[in-house]
């Protein structure tokens, strides 16, 4: 195994580049992060991106190392520091893609985690807590703004449909710009990150991804059976990428230890918020946390 490397991106933090079987893109890398620490009391978290996105969000890191955690970041295949120039990038032909690198991550880390996720990434992990091979490894579970469902129009949903059909033939058809920049523009003027790997228009939506969520949010919606403790975050209709009312819904049915919290006004990655809102949301993490460490001493 290749040894931790200073970060290319952040100061301070190291990377580990993990190496997997080929796939239908040829060779495949995944980035595991960290913020070194010499002592972590609270055990060790385990952040996961969203779609169009990758690790970034340093103050995060550090706010959990103040909280006594080691922090542990993972840009998956094809997204931010993994993404190679011969893959389509952010594609997958089924989420179950990135358990491969989230056990790989964990069996790293070697110990009990909280495990994170971020829009798609609160997908991702959702299903990899009801699933995944190292899912005794995850203590509890954390969703910033979980993608659940498409949040369309009813006209726009018939060409999701439309794309999605094609997508099983013709996987990598794609819009090159079918995100909208506002929110990613919108960040930049707070927030410092790489617009190469974070584009204002994102990346293409592949017709053979919409498939891969879609068949996820099936799996989701008819069910989980998640044991450890969820706690899943959302703003209003403040977050202008998804609808709070679907993380709310579909929240409920990811097992039977589930807290749902709000955040008005509160940006779609929750922790870029604001400062008075992003810090309501540090504070209520750490709380739940804590709660939920205790309920399983």
């Amino acid at each position: 195994m290749k040894p931790w490397q200073p970060d290319r991106l952040l100061p301070g933090f190291e990377a580990l580049e993990l190496e997997f079987p080929a796939d239908y893109d040829g060779p495949v890398v995944s980035t595991l992060v960290r913020l070194p620490a010499a002592t972590a009391p609270r055990g060790a978290v385990l952040y996961i991106h969203g779609f169009s996105d990758y690790f970034f969000q340093q103050h995060m890191a550090e706010r959990f190392a103040a909280e006594g955690y080691a922090f542990y970041a993972l840009d998956l295949r094809k997204y931010g520091r993994s993404l190679r120039p011969h893959q389509h990038g952010n594609f997958c032909n089924s989420v179950s893609e990135y358990y491969a690198d989230i056990t790989a991550a964990l069996d790293l880390i070697g110990t009990d985690v909280l495990l994170a996720g971020h829009s798609t990434g609160g997908l991702v992990t959702s299903l990899y807590a009801n699933e995944g091979e190292r899912r005794s490894q995850i203590q509890a579970l954390w969703l910033n703004s979980a993608f659940f469902n498409w949040n369309l129009p009813e006209w726009r949903k018939v060409q999701l449909h439309v794309a999605t059909a094609i997508g099983r033939y013709c996987p990598f058809l794609n819009h090159p710009k079918a995100l909208r920049p506002d929110y990613t523009r919108t960040l930049r003027t707070e927030w410092d990150f790489d617009a190469t790997l974070k584009p204002d228009f994102g990346f293409p939506l592949y017709y053979g991804w919409l498939g891969a969520i879609n068949d996820a949010f099936g799996k989701l919606h008819r069910g989980l059976s998640i044991e450890c403790p969820v706690l899943s975050m959302h703003s209003d209709q403040a977050d202008v990428v998804l609808d709070w009312r679907h993380i709310a819904r579909w929240s409920r049915v990811l097992g039977p230890n589930v807290t749902v919290m709000a955040f008005p006004g509160a940006w779609h990655d929750l922790i870029l918020s604001p400062g008075r809102i992003r810090e309501e949301v540090f504070s209520q993490l750490f709380a739940w946390a804590e709660r939920a460490a205790m309920s399983l001493a």
